[in-house]
């Protein structure tokens, strides 16, 4: 049988450090399942999903929680059992859409955001965004782009809708729409 381990990580950004966390994995049977790093504010950020043998499981952790020694904290939440089919579950579950957010930098924009997909219903599945310069010397851009699962019952339109509600208020350009 099968465990699955999500987790954190976090450090000081240096050379090697995706390196420690998957030997890791590999060298307690592990297997690298998806993930999502980056570099934020001069540190290394990530998270990832594993499996690994659940009588391997607790001795997968224990290495982990070791790399902390080395600079980098892993946070784990195990799970017992192999993840299914995600893909279906989500079809089952409702309607995958993606939301484009473009406007000038100023704070609340994701708090207003996120506040009328919460209202819907909506959840946020993965989520990335930066500040950029604007073009011609325009000062800094907001830029943001999610993944979200409209929930089955829920009408892509009405949150659209809301959401442009609030865009001029927000001085930003919304746009949501399904998935391709």
């Amino acid at each position: 049988m099968l465990a699955t381990l999500v987790m954190t990580v976090i450090g000081a950004d240096r050379p090697g450090l995706v390196q420690l966390v998957a030997a890791s994995v590999a060298d307690h049977g592990g297997n690298w399942l998806e993930s999502r790093m980056c570099h934020l504010g001069g540190q290394f950020a990530g998270i990832l999903r594993v499996e690994v043998e659940a009588a391997r499981s607790d001795e997968l952790v224990r290495a982990l929680r070791g790399l902390e020694a080395q600079g980098l904290r892993v946070i784990i939440h195990a799970e017992g059992g192999a993840a299914g089919d995600r893909g279906q579950e989500t079809r089952d579950r409702g309607l995958v859409a993606t939301l484009e957010v473009v406007g000038q930098d100023r704070p609340g924009i994701l708090r207003s955001v996120s506040g009328v997909l919460a209202a819907h219903g909506v959840n946020v599945e993965e989520l990335s965004s930066e500040r950029v310069s604007a073009p011609m010397g325009g000062g800094t851009l907001f830029q943001a782009r999610a993944t979200v699962l409209v929930p089955s019952g829920k009408n892509l339109a009405a949150v659209r809708a809301d959401l442009e509600k609030i865009a001029a208020d927000l001085m930003v350009d919304l746009k949501l729409q399904a998935a391709k």
